[in-house]
């Protein structure tokens, strides 16, 4: 498991330095994880980036509900980007789907290009749409994608381990799947057993990130 890269689902800097602490490779920070993870306030995003010396990605994701957004919301996203981008943080994590849940190519696209030079992570929206291997041979073509995080279009990792493996059996060497899900400490070597992955990512991946 040491060649095993472990991210950290944050929301607040007190988890961050804790995730850290407790032997994450990465962290993804984020706000309203109630709601599934939302920007978080750029003040925070400032005082992990002072704080940590592992890497950081950013989730950009303007509100709650779909992920279909307008000329506005889209607008906020590139000024997220183009923040997080001055600050040399190593990624951001967004996704972009149309009204009919297949992923949206022209403001991926566009967005992508904003954010040139980061690391750029498809998150869980994939997940929604019909034909998640579909979608992910969409995002080969744009080329500046690093990385789609997923739970194989399942409740969870576990469920969706199967298309997990065929994912990253089929992409391997191509785009990283970063598999997502009740991925904890206590049952990761279990799933890497299964699903063979080289990143993992989970709210409690190295364990309960309560600073109390």
């Amino acid at each position: 498991m040491r060649d095993i890269i472990k991210e950290a689902c944050v929301e607040t800097f007190e988890e961050a330095i804790l995730a850290e602490k407790k032997g994450a490779d990465r962290v993804e920070l984020c706000s309203r994880l109630d709601l599934d993870g939302l920007t978080p306030e750029r003040k925070i995003i400032e005082k992990v980036l002072g704080a940590l010396s592992i890497p950081i990605k950013i989730m950009i994701r303007p509100r709650a509900g779909n992920f279909s957004y307008n000329d506005q919301e889209l607008n906020r996203m590139k000024e997220d980007i183009l923040f997080c981008k001055d600050l040399n943080v190593q990624g951001v994590v967004f996704g972009i789907l149309d009204q009919n849940k297949t992923i949206d190519m022209e403001n991926m696209k566009y967005l992508s290009d904003t954010a040139d030079n980061l690391e750029i992570t498809f998150h869980k929206a994939i997940d929604q749409t019909d034909s998640i291997i579909d979608e992910i041979d969409k995002l080969l073509t744009i080329g500046s994608i690093s990385s789609i995080l997923t739970s194989g279009g399942a409740y969870n990792a576990h469920a969706g381990s199967r298309l997990l493996k065929k994912a990253l059996e089929k992409y391997e060497d191509i785009i990283t799947i970063i598999p997502a899900g009740s991925i904890t400490k206590n049952n990761i070597h279990e799933l890497h057993q299964i699903i063979g992955a080289k990143e993992y990512h989970g709210r409690k991946i190295v364990g309960d990130l309560d600073p109390n």
